[in-house]
């Protein structure tokens, strides 16, 4: 992103959740070939108490704090998707990444001793095409950017109306 490279991002509509896991499932199933959410590298925030479901992932920062951490060098930028990606050939299985990252969206795999994020799926993120709801989406991040400052300005417009009311 901070070069222009990442050109597309997953926008989360948090709204349209309703917390059916099925995009756990299929980046389980893509990412380690298996239908176990554990193993997905996107995760449903799930609060009951107040409705609300939001699935977490990778958000691909500017400036990554786990890049920045990672005492080997292994976390960088795909030169396509713009995804900050781990080179599992350097990766040591440290977690220092893991404790930086301020989103929790890198899990420790103890199968392979290394640790797992989103990697946007090289482009085509499962979690995108299989969202019953369309809660989640690979869109340009100009147009993420002008979805958030309509949403924003939306729940402005409600608030305003309420304090008239």
């Amino acid at each position: 992103q901070g070069d222009g490279a990442l050109e597309k991002v997953l926008l989360v509509e948090h709204e349209k959740c309703t917390a059916c896991r099925i995009c756990e499932l299929v980046c389980s199933a893509k990412q380690a070939g298996s239908f176990s959410p554990a193993k997905a590298r996107i995760t449903v925030a799930t609060f009951l108490e107040d409705n609300f479901f939001f699935p977490v992932t990778c958000q691909h920062c500017d400036e990554p704090l786990c890049q920045d951490v990672c005492p080997t060098g292994a976390i960088g930028r795909h030169p396509e998707t713009g995804a900050v990606v781990i080179d599992d050939a350097k990766c040591i299985g440290c977690r220092m990444c893991q404790a930086a990252c301020p989103f929790g969206a890198i899990a420790y795999s103890p199968a392979e001793g290394k640790v797992v994020k989103c990697d946007l799926c090289g482009g085509e993120p499962e979690c995108v095409l299989f969202c019953p709801w369309d809660a989640i989406k690979y869109v340009q991040a100009d147009e993420a950017a002008l979805r958030k400052r309509k949403a924003v300005g939306e729940r402005l417009k409600s608030a305003l109306q309420e304090v008239k009311a």
